[in-house]
C-alpha cells in the first residue's frame, strides 16, 4: 500500500475502532508514541502488536523519543535517567573510553527497543549547546563543542542501525542558538550566516542518517519571512546542499506554537517548502483524519529512501 506523507498518533494505552480504521485504511507512513501511550511492558508490547497487524506491515515505523533523562517517553517501564551530556563530558577527559561505553550504552537501549516492537528512535539531538541555549534543549545537547557533537552523532547513527534501530537527527539545521522553546512560541535568531556554519550547522553536516527532524526556528539573516520548516531557502539552500543532508527530511510536530497557522496549513507549507513528511503529535483522531485527507501520497524520493529504511529493519 501506498503511504501518506505524514507520522500520525494516538491518543491512549489502545486503539480506538477509529485508530483501527485509520491505519489499516488511511496508509500514515509512520507513527509515534507517547507517554500517554505506554503503562506497562506487555500493554506497549500488545498495542505495537495490534499497530503492526493492522497496518500488515512488520516493519511498520513506529517511532518514539527516547533520548534518556528529561526526555524518556518509556519512564513508565524502564529507569533511563542518564543523559548524553555525561558522554559529552566524557570525551573531553578520555576520548576512547567515551566511545566504548557510549557504544553498549547504544547496545542496550537499541535492544530494549527492539524487544518493545519499536523500530525508529528520534535520536541524536545534534543541537549545540550555547550559553543562552533553551532549557528544552539543555543537558540533551551532546556538548558546547561541535565537533564533539557530530562525532558523537555520527556514532549514535552508525551504532543504531547496526542494532537495526533506525535514528533521527534532530533539530536541523539546530536550536541550541534559541534561547526560546518552539512548543509555546517561535524562536527567532538573530545570528550571522557565518556564526551559524561554525557553529550550529557543523555537527548536521554530511551526517549519514536517513531521518532528520527540522527546527521550527525563524533564522531571521537566512530567510526573515519563514521558520525553517516552512523555508524553501533553508531546506533547499543549507539543508540539502550546504548541510549536505540527503535522507527524509520530516517536520517537528505540526501542532507546536512555533507554527502559527492551522494543522492543514501548516503541513501545506512544510511539504511545500521540502519536507517529506510532517509529524503530528497531539494524537487527535479527528486531526489525523483530517490530515491524511489534506497531505498527498510519499513522492519517489521518499520511496526509496523509506526502501532503505526497511533493509535496514529486516
Amino acid at each position: 500500500m501506498k503511504k501518506k506523507a505524514i507520522i500520525v498518533s494516538i491518543k491512549g494505552l489502545s486503539l480506538t475502532k477509529k485508530e483501527k480504521f485509520l491505519l489499516s485504511n488511511k496508509a500514515p507512513w509512520g507513527l509515534i508514541l507517547f507517554k500517554r501511550n505506554i503503562k506497562s511492558f506487555i500493554q506497549i508490547q500488545s498495542l505495537i502488536k495490534d499497530i503492526k497487524k493492522l497496518t500488515k506491515d512488520k516493519n511498520f515505523p513506529i517511532l518514539i523519543d527516547e533520548e534518556g533523562s528529561s526526555v524518556s517517553r518509556l519512564s513508565n517501564i524502564i529507569n533511563h535517567n542518564i543523559s548524553v551530556n555525561y558522554f559529552g563530558n566524557l570525551y573531553l577527559i578520555n576520548k576512547k573510553l567515551c566511545i566504548h561505553l557510549y557504544k553498549k550504552y547504544l547496545d542496550t537501549l537499541c535492544k530494549c527497543l527492539k524487544k518493545i516492537g519499536l523500530n525508529i528512535n528520534t535520536i541524536p539531538v545534534l543541537d549545540v549547546l550555547r550559553k543562552k541555549t533553551s532549557s528544552v534543549i539543555g543537558t540533551r545537547s551532546f556538548s558546547n563543542n561541535p565537533n564533539i557533537v557530530k562525532i558523537l552523532g555520527q556514532i549514535t547513527v552508525n551504532h543504531c542501525h547496526k542494532n537495526k534501530i533506525i535514528s533521527v537527527i534532530k533539530h536541523i539545521p539546530g536550536h541550541g542558538c534559541s534561547i526560546s522553546d518552539s512548543h509555546y512560541k517561535m524562536p527567532k535568531v538573530n545570528l550571522d550566516y557565518k556564526e551559524l556554519n561554525r557553529i550550529d550547522f557543523h555537527p548536521f553536516k554530511y551526517n549519514s542518517a536517513l531521518l532528520a527532524m527540522t527546527a521550527h526556528i525563524l533564522f531571521k539573516k537566512i530567510d526573515p519571512l519563514n521558520v525553517t520548516t516552512f523555508s524553501k531557502k533553508i531546506i533547499s539552500g543549507m539543508i540539502r546542499k550546504k548541510i549536505g543532508f540527503k535522507g527524509i527530511l520530516m517536520s517537528d510536530d505540526i501542532s507546536m506554537k512555533a507554527l502559527k497557522y492551522d494543522l492543514i496549513t501548516n503541513a501545506k507549507k512544510s511539504l511545500e517548502a521540502g519536507c517529506n513528511l510532517v509529524l503530528y503529535c497531539a494524537g487527535n483522531i479527528n486531526d489525523n483524519i483530517k490530515l491524511l485527507k489534506s497531505v498527498p501520497y510519499i513522492d519517489e524520493f521518499t520511496s526509496k529512501k523509506t526502501s532503505e529504511i526497511y533493509k535496514i529493519l529486516r
